[in-house]
């Protein structure tokens, strides 16, 4: 009797298990996450109310006017600023006080100060002459390459000083683990 029961359980577990594994494929296969109630399409238009800025303060009448790659850019650039500013604190937090370079220096003045003045003066010439003639789609073009650059410069930037920082941290893994090995033997 009890072999029986306990095939029934094993069988209803068995059951329940494949049961769920398959609907999550199902669900996986069409592109719906379970569990999540809100549908977002990744390949819709970006909406500035859908955009969650951690780090940057940027005047939202400001990037109205930008395309949807500059927007994913400043978005991806806003989360690299967000993992720089963990950073931070995970140092603040271990009673170390980081040392700021001339390169945390630049970025930083590059990321609050430049960045909004050059989003402001992108705006203000695209908005300032309406017109649609050929010397000032000229200048909106420069303006828009312009920005762009900017946007490439600070993303490279913002690369290079996370990339320092895995280094760094590589490096005092690799002394803590050589001090641990030396006192083992």
């Amino acid at each position: 009797m009890s072999v029986l029961i306990g095939i029934g359980i094993v069988t209803t577990v068995t059951t329940f298990y494949l049961g769920r594994k398959g609907w999550h494929a199902l669900h996986k296969m069409v592109g719906i996450t379970p569990g999540v109630l809100t549908y977002q399409d990744d390949n819709a238009l970006l909406s500035l109310t859908s955009i969650n800025w951690h780090q940057l303060n940027l005047n939202k009448k400001h990037l109205k006017v930008l395309p949807d790659n500059q927007l994913l850019q400043l978005q991806r650039i806003d989360e690299k600023v967000s993992n720089y500013q963990s950073y931070q604190k995970a140092l603040q937090a271990q009673n170390k006080t980081p040392a700021v370079t001339e390169q945390q220096f630049v970025l930083n003045k590059m990321l609050h100060t430049r960045l909004p003045e050059m989003l402001a003066s992108h705006y203000q010439l695209v908005n300032i002459n309406r017109s649609d003639n050929e010397s000032n789609q000229q200048k909106k073009a420069e303006a828009s390459e312009l920005l762009q650059e900017a946007l490439d410069n600070i993303e490279h930037r913002l690369d290079d000083l996370l990339k320092q920082i895995e280094i760094q941290q590589l490096q005092e893994l690799r002394v803590m683990k050589n001090y641990i090995d030396s006192h083992n033997n």
